[in-house]
């Protein structure tokens, strides 16, 4: 092994695949991340709607590499990278913070949900990013069918049963699609004074379309299918307030107010506080979101030691989870070209595999290239490739186990979430 230290900042699918790709690279890894898990993040909806549990798309990043002697996982967040210096500043748990050196840098802290200058529609409206999103929102969602059952007003009892959702995305769809299918199926029968029949999911975007970043033929085939079950779609709607009993909206038909009392924000991306530090210190230029302008190499301006990938870097390509995984795989080679004094490697290309998104059971919508896969052949596609992706063997299973008795049954294993005794957001 030499002495070359590569520190990996964020264990999402570009650090992770970044550290895979080091693995006997004769270099010494420390990764660095801010939970202790790696969060397969596709599937969070599914924790959000009682499907999956938390552990199935969270597998702890120290048994992943439980037989990397090269690789030092540190729990902790960098706060600020001291370039002059080469070391990161890591705030631990602890209260402590720490200097990290490194030789090489790969950043990939991932990215943050965007409110647009609203923060406060936050403590209404939450969004879904982490595994602790993914419980409250859980917490809510079937809270609301249970306030629903004991409201003897009518008024009040339609308040419990509307769900809106603010974005239209892949994120926006599913949860969507899956509190539909709740109200209509998983949950039918189970509640003897509430009608859920009456459940009113609304899904509202200020785009055109759904699902923006596919082909328009899937999204016009998506729209179709959210409608046949029951999802209430608005677009060319922007949403310019969020309070404890609902949401306003501005449209070209003029303002509205929606009451509901569950209100998931799903509308859009920014890049983490982390990105505007490295910036300010490299002098690297950012875009709109945040994101820093990188090299076709995807090293900073200037620092051919620092890559940045996936959310955080301003390529011009999707925020999903393909393109982290083939940066983090891009930067990994690079470094390893560059200590055996090969020359360096092509610019980074990204391959597109395709988008994939679920919108209910047995139905998803798929392009992959110029070819186009909607219904139950898109659904199948969608299950096998998250699945082949799932990390670790007895999370294949058990997710399996779990789609089996969601999909082909009526069952909902994990329903349990956090407490809400207050009435509203």
């Amino acid at each position: 092994m030499t002495d070359h230290r590569v520190v990996i900042v964020g264990a999402g699918f570009g650090g992770l695949f970044a550290a895979k790709e080091l693995r006997a690279a004769g270099v010494s890894v420390t990764l660095i991340n801010g939970t202790t898990y790696h969060l397969f993040e596709p599937l969070l909806y599914q924790v959000a709607t009682g499907i999956l549990s938390e552990g199935e798309v969270a597998p702890p990043i120290r048994e992943i590499f439980r037989h990397r002697r090269d690789l030092d996982v540190r729990l902790g967040w960098v706060t600020d990278v001291d370039v002059a210096g080469k070391a990161v500043l890591v705030a631990a748990p602890d209260g402590r913070e720490r200097r990290v050196p490194y030789d090489s840098l790969v950043v990939a802290a991932g990215a943050r949900n965007s409110y647009f200058g609203a923060e406060e529609f936050a403590e209404h409206a939450p969004s879904l990013k982490n595994i602790d999103d993914a419980l409250e929102l859980r917490g809510r969602i079937f809270h609301a069918f249970e306030m629903a059952e004991l409201e003897e007003d009518p008024e009040a009892r339609r308040r419990w049963l509307t769900y809106v959702l603010i974005g239209a995305g892949p994120t926006g769809v599913e949860l969507a699609g899956q509190i539909a299918e709740l109200a209509r199926r998983a949950l039918k029968g189970q509640y003897r004074h509430a009608d859920l029949g009456e459940t009113r999911v609304v899904l509202l975007d200020a785009a055109d379309r759904v699902l923006p970043a596919f082909d328009a033929p899937l999204s016009v085939k998506a729209l179709r299918h959210l409608t046949r079950m029951g999802v209430d779609v608005r677009l060319n709607t922007r949403v310019v307030d969020v309070d404890a009993s609902g949401v306003k909206v501005d449209a070209a038909g003029g303002g509205e107010r929606i009451e509901a009392h569950t209100k998931i924000w799903a509308a859009g991306v920014a890049a983490p506080a982390l990105a505007g530090r490295i910036a300010e210190a490299t002098g690297a230029g950012t875009d709109r979101a945040g994101r820093i302008v990188v090299e076709p190499d995807l090293t900073v301006p200037g620092h051919p030691e620092i890559f940045v990938v996936g959310d955080m870097a301003a390529q011009g390509l999707p925020g999903v989870a393909q393109v982290a995984m083939q940066g983090g795989r891009y930067a990994a080679r690079m470094i390893k070209r560059r200590l055996a004094g090969r020359p360096p490697k092509k610019p980074f290309r990204y391959f597109d595999k395709g988008n994939m998104a679920t919108i209910g059971r047995f139905a998803a919508v798929a392009n992959v290239g110029k070819l186009h896969f909607s219904g139950l052949l898109g659904w199948l596609m969608w299950l096998s490739v998250h699945l082949f992706y799932l990390i670790g063997f007895k999370n294949k299973v058990t997710t399996l186990l779990h789609w089996v008795v969601s999909f082909l049954g009526r069952g909902r294993a994990e329903r349990v979430g956090p407490a809400h005794g207050r009435r509203g957001g």
